[in-house]
């Protein structure tokens, strides 16, 4: 289950570090707390406790449901499908805001409470069957109702022997500290948080620092240069704030297209390269790029991506089967692949089409939008049309009308937004993306421009 050398560090924090003979330990322990059922969700705030609550689990012969956010309706909705399941955190309280605030959230039925000190065993080594479903990861709902996505450990075991291979370069033969602002019940977070210090030479913080300041103060933990595992918001967030970082050995980002402009920033303020990742809960990491310079994605080896009508097969060591995404790819002849964005986003206006992401790819390059998306609306107006509309987070100086004048300068008439909504800031879940029910409640009552 986990890479050997007891003595080595798996977890690091402000009071030092967890060796993985302790790790080990832990999981035992709390092995032996857990009540008989097949499924656990796993709610753990603190990274470390993620960890031992995973592997505990799994020890059990149960399987890890990794909600799509931490909310007590996506908890629900989760359990809904699973009755037989409880869950497990590291709080009284379970259920959150989106940010992690779990104060006012009642404690779901089935709730187990890890104790403030862990429980510590001796025993055996601890291992894994191949075929065992350690963990089923739900999509984050962003185009419609979260799906299911049942992982083995043995699919998991070599996803990651991948991803430790993409970021050898940047540690040699010392532990490499990785710092994370992504949840671990993400599977981007998963991947890079969790999986990583089971398997390979990698010691995680068990914070999830989420402002400036706590991710630099979490960076100083570290006892050489880190990884910084974020998101394009985070890094747009650090990049405009005063706040000054340690050395870094990269940032890794994922969840969101990450902007040329950004990486090119991100890598100019903080001295490291900023590698971009490309994958899903379905397929886990599959590509990187060094998006500061270069627009097409890497597949790692032994990936293939095959273009269909309505997406991308992607074929890869760690799956059983291709797996059909929705991004539409164009491969080049060195192969790499470009993106060129996804079949749903592809929208038809009087005999035009446009792709729904370029459209918001130009409004966030206009001066003084600070966030921002273009959609379509849900439910038809009265001649049958789903109109265009923009939610927008933006500088007051920049009023509607000019807002629009930007637009029409690289965007085709029919295309502008007809519906404007004006945010202090998108509702964006703990990885970035936008669910599409919030969108649409946004949208749900706003007035019509003029054409």
């Amino acid at each position: 289950m986990v890479r050997a050398d007891a003595e080595a560090a798996i977890a690091f924090g402000p009071d030092g570090t967890v060796t993985r003979a302790m790790f080990l330990a832990h999981v035992r322990g709390v092995a032996a707390l857990l009540p008989d059922a097949p499924f656990a969700l796993n709610l753990c705030e603190d990274r470390y406790r993620f960890l031992v609550a995973f592997c505990a689990v799994a020890l059990r012969g149960q399987t890890t449901l990794l909600p799509p956010a931490r909310t007590r309706g996506a908890i629900d909705d989760v359990r809904a499908r699973h009755p037989h399941s409880y869950c497990i955190g590291d709080r009284d309280h379970c259920g959150c805001d989106g940010m992690g605030d779990a104060a006012h959230a009642p404690t779901p039925p089935h709730y187990v409470r890890l104790p403030d000190v862990l429980p510590a065993l001796d025993g055996e080594a601890v291992m894994l069957d191949a075929g065992a479903l350690v963990a089923i990861g739900f999509t984050s709902g962003s185009t419609g109702v979260p799906a299911a996505n049942p992982k083995t450990w043995g699919s998991f075991h070599t996803s990651t022997l991948q991803n430790l291979a993409a970021l050898a370069d940047l540690h040699g033969d010392a532990t490499l500290p990785v710092i994370a602002t992504v949840p671990p019940q993400h599977m981007y977070g998963m991947e890079m948080s969790v999986l990583l210090p089971m398997l390979g030479d990698v010691a995680v913080h068990g914070a999830r620092p989420f402002f400036p300041g706590d991710i630099a103060a979490a960076l100083r933990d570290a006892p050489r240069p880190p990884l910084l595992v974020t998101t394009p918001v985070h890094l747009r967030t650090l990049v405009e704030s005063d706040v000054a970082l340690p050395p870094l050995a990269a940032i890794a980002t994922a969840t969101a297209p990450l902007p040329q402009a950004l990486a090119a920033e991100a890598e100019r303020r903080f001295g490291c390269e900023v590698r971009e990742l490309f994958g899903s809960t379905e397929t886990c990491i599959v590509a990187r790029r060094r998006t500061a310079l270069d627009v097409a994605w890497t597949p790692f080896a032994g990936v293939r991506l095959q273009p269909v009508p309505d997406g991308t097969l992607v074929s890869a060591p760690h799956l059983p089967e291709p797996r059909m995404l929705a991004d539409l790819v164009e491969l080049e002849a060195d192969g790499r692949f470009v993106l060129r964005g996804r079949q749903a986003d592809m929208i038809e206006i009087a005999g035009k089409r446009a792709s729904l992401a370029d459209l918001t790819r130009r409004l966030l390059a206009i001066d003084g939008v600070r966030d921002g998306v273009v959609c379509q609306v849900a439910t038809p107006d009265a001649q049958g049309v789903r109109r265009i509309a923009a939610v927008v987070v933006a500088d007051a100086a920049l009023d509607d009308a000019a807002l629009l004048d930007a637009l029409r300068a690289s965007v085709d008439p029919v295309f502008l937004p007809r519906r404007l909504r004006r945010v202090s800031a998108l509702p964006r879940n703990e990885t970035g993306k936008l669910p599409r029910a919030a969108l649409d409640a946004l949208l749900a009552d706003p007035v019509d421009l003029p054409a």
